[in-house]
């Protein structure tokens, strides 16, 4: 079966791994804390999955649209923030679907923002992906995408999880400028966080993040907080690039 499909069909350690991080509330708020200065204006977010990141961003009133691959996930997000004004609805939305400016005619030059959280690693043709987000985007709009760091951390978890392949800020750049990108940000994410990823899924070959190391993980966060501070984020479990649409 196509890997794309059968990502599809079954998502049981994708939905297990949103439900474990959705009890990491400081680790949540860590990350939407990092990626909000480079979300402006009118917000498209790409794999919002079950709302984690999303619920921050409606919290503090932004005006935000969110998507999925999956009808299901859209489901449920409609029906968790359908009570939040700042809400703009939801869409099926795949950015390599070979249909793609037809489909999302009325999603296409729309948005100030596009963002996507461990979304592009799922994607084959990531080029293409990022191709599809820069139609999606205003003049002068920007992407800003988060993608798990270091192929030699490829492990257990991203073969569950579905996922192609892991960046570097170099790989991940590339795909940016291919796209018609100009590249505004760069950063690592989470330096503490690839030690929990090598053990549990490359030593202990776990399909999933245990729960109790999230947990534990969690309480962490101010001090994992501080480490990456002091390392200028050179180092992380994700890379964050942003670029901006030149035309």
């Amino acid at each position: 079966m196509d890997k794309k499909l059968e990502f599809l069909e079954k998502d049981e350690f994708g939905l297990e791994t949103l439900d474990t991080i959705a009890q990491a509330d400081k680790f949540n708020t860590w990350m939407y804390q990092t990626i909000a200065p480079f979300c402006k204006g009118n917000i498209l977010e790409i794999g919002s999955g079950i709302g984690n990141i999303s619920a921050f961003f409606l919290k503090d009133n932004h005006q935000i649209f969110l998507s999925d691959i999956r009808e299901g996930y859209c489901t449920k997000l409609e029906s968790k923030f359908k009570n939040h004004s700042n809400f703009l609805g939801t869409d099926i939305i795949d950015l390599t679907d070979p249909d793609f400016d037809t489909k999302y005619k009325n999603h296409l030059e729309k948005y100030d923002t596009v963002f996507a959280l461990n979304v592009v690693e799922h994607i084959q043709n990531d080029t293409l992906a990022l191709q599809n987000c820069h139609k999606l985007l205003t003049k002068n709009g920007s992407a800003v995408i988060l993608v798990p760091s270091y192929q030699n951390l490829f492990n257990q978890f991203d073969t569950e999880l579905g996922h192609y392949r892991r960046y570097t800020k170099t790989t991940l750049s590339k795909v940016f400028l291919n796209s018609g990108f100009e590249i505004t940000h760069k950063q690592h994410f989470n330096f503490i966080g690839i030690l929990g990823w090598f053990v549990s899924g490359q030593i202990l070959k776990k399909k999933t993040i245990p729960k109790g190391q999230m947990k534990f993980y969690n309480t962490l966060v101010p001090i994992i907080k501080i480490i990456d501070k002091i390392i200028f984020n050179s180092i992380g479990l994700s890379t964050i690039i942003v670029g901006n649409k030149k035309s």
